[in-house]
């Protein structure tokens, strides 16, 4: 009885389709397998991936601004701004799965930021030291020039009256200009933070020779341009007044020892 090359089965003589699955059975059967000698060797071709360039990530914009502004650290706020940029930046290089860069630029902005920052209370250590000392040594500039201003107008006020024997000294700064015999800058009244004036000419008899001045130097402002004030007058000594008024001077002022 034949058997059925599909399923199997057996199929009565005459039949020429399986009675379970069809199949014709005319239909020679595939070969079970092929069999290839073991001295011959089947191997795959070969291929090579084409090699595609790497392409860098984009910098994230908040690194380059942490980094700008870390650069200026000596400004407080732009220390500020770094480290917060610097913050945002990296948390978002690390949330982005490498599609930013710019770490590094985000770390040195975090570092130059916090440097800032502890800069800020030795700048202010500093200012609080020297701003002062800056402002005496000003003072006192203002006041070494003022003295020696003193003593130029009393030396010119006695040239003056030399030269001008009907009138005696003068009280107008103007006249000793006019003579070349100080500045315009101290004629003008004003010369490094102090004010200057003549006045109380005084002349022997009515329509006589100017024979008494006084002459005094004041601070513009006081305690900031200066904190003494210097008069004279046609005896040629020097007084000081420490509170700086020209009144004082001229009425109660002590006499310069130096």
């Amino acid at each position: 009885m034949p058997f059925c090359t599909g399923c199997g089965k057996s199929m009565p003589d005459g039949d020429r389709f399986c009675r379970v699955c069809g199949r014709d059975s005319t239909m020679a059967a595939a070969p079970a397998s092929v069999s290839v000698p073991s001295s011959t060797s089947v191997s795959a071709p070969e291929y090579s991936s084409p090699s595609i360039p790497a392409t860098p990530p984009p910098t994230s914009g908040k690194a380059i601004g942490s980094l700008v502004c870390g650069l200026l650290f000596f400004f407080f706020p732009a220390s500020v701004v770094a480290i917060i940029l610097g913050h945002l930046s990296l948390s978002e290089i690390k949330n982005s799965a490498g599609r930013l860069g710019g770490q590094g630029l985000a770390i040195a902005g975090l570092v130059l930021g916090y440097a800032g920052v502890a800069f800020i209370p030795l700048i202010l250590i500093i200012a609080a030291i020297a701003i002062p000392n800056l402002r005496n040594a000003h003072m006192a500039a203002n006041e070494a020039s003022a003295l020696a201003n003193i003593r130029t107008l009393v030396i010119v006020e006695t040239s003056y009256s030399g030269n001008h024997t009907a009138t005696g000294f003068t009280c107008s700064l103007s006249h000793l200009v006019q003579d070349q015999l100080i500045s315009t800058q101290l004629a003008s009244g004003n010369h490094m933070g102090y004010n200057f004036e003549l006045s109380n000419c005084t002349p022997t008899t009515d329509g006589g020779p100017n024979i008494k001045f006084q002459v005094v130097a004041y601070p513009q402002i006081a305690d900031r341009t200066g904190k003494r004030a210097f008069c004279s007058d046609e005896s040629g000594v020097v007084k000081v007044d420490s509170s700086g008024s020209a009144q004082a001077c001229l009425e109660n002022g002590k006499p310069l020892s130096e």
